[in-house]
């Protein structure tokens, strides 16, 4: 809840200098970043490219004393091409206090911050120590520098870098020996803000080193526990070398004894890219602390905060979507989970904990201040009706057999009360059916309300939302809820003959057609008061009064067709969702029918992996308003692809006549998804949030290491 958060930001001189911070993608020219290598625990490697410059950033902890031990941060910088002068950089190492807490600058000769100590509740007393650079790693060349630093009341995490802006000034010079001198921008502690505040603990504090070098250089920042005793030699130099050596082969060991590519033949630039992708993940697990804003239904306009609330989770997109989704999480646990399964348990409790009295959980995790700033306005308030898929149910399956029958029974009130929030608060028309809340109202720029509480947001759903729609996908993730909450009390030996009631009668095949199948469509499909025929059309308002300027052309809705109680004619990602989850058996007459739209190049096949909507659909690449473009309307999604392959897996390995017929697709899918993944991260250097079903071309954020991620699993054929 009070941090004590150290970072990194930097800035290359010259013209059009940019002082980057945060994960960032909205310019054309941002920096391509990533984790290479991060074991969730003690060690990392980044890799960051700037331009011409390459920063690779490294940490290694050593364990000891009773706060955790010591930490040690290695920064190398070197340029991709050798042509032209050095380019000159700035590093900026920075620490601070959030609340509580406080930090003691150790200036050396006056002017280079050589040091800062420091208290905290959480970590005692330590001290960070900021060593002169070197010309490489180990080496004990020093290199030339120039230095200045901060000192100041910190204004929130959020706002580190506008305060670093606000102190830059070109009156530094940078002369090393028999070398150019050359201005350069510093921090200038003599230029404050007007009515700057003075230092007090209660605001926190924020300090912070400038070194300004020469590449090829390398800067080391160490972390010293107080309480550790008898630490011999300092992480740093050739000690930090060696630990990080060591760091590398025992990640490399653990990583091929988990997912075994190399014995699958993988060669080693895939194994890399393999890596990459978890490690990103890994390096995307945080902690955030504060308030969501909530509204009920019917709570009028004024949202109320919440009590406060603590997460540990992984996050989608470190640039564009840095906070918790509940949908997403279990997504990313099913891998998390591979890797460290204590990790993921510690994980999803943070997340049940999250739920209220009634057994709801927010489907967007946005607490603090830090966490706000990074949200459009119109997304910050969660709706207590609004639910969303309960994939932590995915991952926990998969944790079962080794999960501790102690955690199992902290975890399961939490969970039954969820399940009964479902049931309550989703139930559909009908006994057995299942309606998501939530959707957007009709309104005349929507060419289609958005569901956002189902994960998929603009997929096609009825036309007009209404109390009769009845939900294809929410019905499946139900059958698995009962399925799982049954399997944990029966290891508990709770009461379990409701939820094993609920799974049979939603695993009925004969009650799931009567219910949702589609006979004109020739698949499975949502309820609901729809019209087949709602496009979008431009309309020119009526003429100005004289003197005033003509007004824009609107693009709106119109329905040439009144609605009436249907079946939603939209054949994509939920039409499969009795086969995602393996609801239907494999004898089934329907399944031979999904496997022709799977397979279909007209309707959800491609070169890349399964798109989400069918390209002969209506609804296909269209925009759902003038500024609204498609999303889950072609585009192809790994999660989906991830949950098909594994489905075909089963299929391919039950007893039934579309068994050979299922690991044809299977193979085939695979092949195409992992080699259009692998392709993209080597042009771009990044797993983006969903891939052209055209060109199969990344598309939407980067680097989007959640769910995208997954292609570990599907390399690995681990479902």
């Amino acid at each position: 809840p009070s941090p004590f958060p150290a970072g990194l930001m930097w800035l290359q001189h010259g013209e059009g200098a940019r002082l980057h911070h945060s994960c960032e993608q909205q310019q054309e020219d941002a920096p391509r970043y990533g984790w290479v290598m991060h074991d969730g625990e003690n060690f990392g490697i980044q890799e960051i490219r700037d331009g011409n410059l390459v920063l690779k950033t490294e940490f290694v902890k050593r364990s000891g004393g009773s706060h955790g031990g010591d930490w040690s941060w290695r920064v190398s910088a070197r340029a991709r091409s050798r042509e032209g002068p050095a380019p000159l950089l700035s590093l900026f190492f920075y620490v601070a206090t959030d609340g509580q807490g406080q930090l003691e600058p150790q200036l050396e000769e006056g002017t280079r911050l050589a040091a800062v100590t420091g208290t905290t509740e959480e970590l005692g007393n330590f001290t960070v120590t900021f060593l002169r650079p070197t010309a490489t790693s180990g080496g004990e060349e020093l290199k030339y520098a120039s230095y200045t630093h901060l000192s100041l009341p910190s204004p929130g995490l959020h706002r580190l870098a506008e305060l670093v802006r606000s102190r830059l000034s070109s009156r530094f010079s940078f002369s090393p020996p028999g070398g150019p001198r050359r201005r350069y921008l510093g921090v200038d502690p003599s230029r404050a803000a007007p009515g700057e505040p003075p230092l007090s603990p209660s605001l926190g504090h924020f300090v912070l080193h400038q070194v300004t070098l020469e590449a090829p250089a390398v800067a080391e920042v160490t972390f010293e526990s107080g309480s550790v005793g008898g630490r011999g030699a300092r992480l740093a130099g050739g000690a930090l070398g060696g630990a990080l050596a060591r760091a590398v082969a025992a990640f490399e060991q653990r990583f091929e004894a988990t997912f075994g590519l190399s014995r699958k033949g993988f060669p080693g630039p895939q194994r890399r890219f393999a890596q990459a992708a978890l490690s990103e993940l890994l390096g995307g697990v945080g902690y955030f602390h504060g308030h969501s804003l909530l509204r009920a239904p019917g709570g009028g306009d004024h949202p109320v905060p919440s009590a406060p609330a603590a997460l540990f989770t992984a996050v989608p997109s470190r640039s564009f979507f840095p906070r918790g989704f509940l949908w997403d999480e279990g997504f990313h646990q099913l891998l998390l989970g591979r890797w460290d399964g204590a990790l993921s348990r510690d994980i999803i409790a943070h997340w049940l904990d999250l739920m209220n009295a009634e057994g709801w959980i927010p489907r967007e995790q946005i607490l603090g201040d830090e966490a706000r700033a990074r949200v459009p306005p119109e997304f910050l308030v969660q709706l207590s009706d609004t639910a969303n898929p309960p994939t932590l149910l995915l991952a926990l399956e998969r944790l079962l057999p080794d999960a501790p029958p102690s955690y199992l029974r902290r975890v399961f009130p939490r969970l039954r009360a969820w399940y009964e929030w479902f049931q309550r608060s989703q139930a559909g028309p009908l006994p057995h059916t299942y309606r998501w809340r939530g959707r957007d109202p009709p309104h005349p720029r929507f060419l289609n309300p958005k569901t956002l509480g189902s994960g998929l947001d603009d997929y096609p759903r009825a036309s007009h939302p209404s109390a009769h729609e009845r939900h294809l996908d929410l019905r499946c993730w139900m059958a698995l809820a009962a399925r799982v909450l049954r399997e944990v009390a029966e290891r508990l030996g709770e009461p379990a003959r409701g939820y094993r009631d609920t799974e049979q009668a939603l695993s009925d095949n004969r009650l799931l057609e009567e219910l949702h199948w589609a006979p004109e469509l020739g698949a499975f499909a949502d309820y609901g008061n729809h019209s087949a025929a709602v496009g979008l059309r431009w309309h020119r308002p009526p003429p100005p009064a004289p003197g005033h300027p003509a007004p824009e052309p609107q693009l709106l809705r119109e329905v040439r067709e009144e609605p009436r109680l249907r079946f939603v004619a939209a054949l994509g990602y939920v039409s499969l969702f009795p086969l995602l989850l393996q609801l239907l058996r494999p004898d089934s007459p329907r399944l031979p029918g999904l496997l022709d739209t799977i397979r279909s190049e007209r309707q959800l096949w491609t070169p890349y992996g399964l798109r989400s909507l069918s390209r002969d659909d209506p609804f296909y690449r269209q925009r759902n308003t003038q500024h609204d473009p498609p999303y889950w309307r072609g585009a192809i999604w790994v999660n989906m692809n991830y949950l098909a392959l594994r489905a075909l897996r089963g299929y391919a390995g039950a007893e039934g006549p579309q068994r050979e017929r299922a690991a044809g697709i299977y193979r085939e899918l695979r092949e195409n998804l992992v080699r259009n993944l692998y392709r993209e991260f080597t042009d771009t250097g990044f797993l983006w949030e969903s891939y052209s079903d055209s060109t199969g071309r990344g598309q939407g954020c980067r680097p989007f290491a959640g769910w995208s991620a997954l292609v570990v699993l599907v390399m690995a054929e681990d479902y």
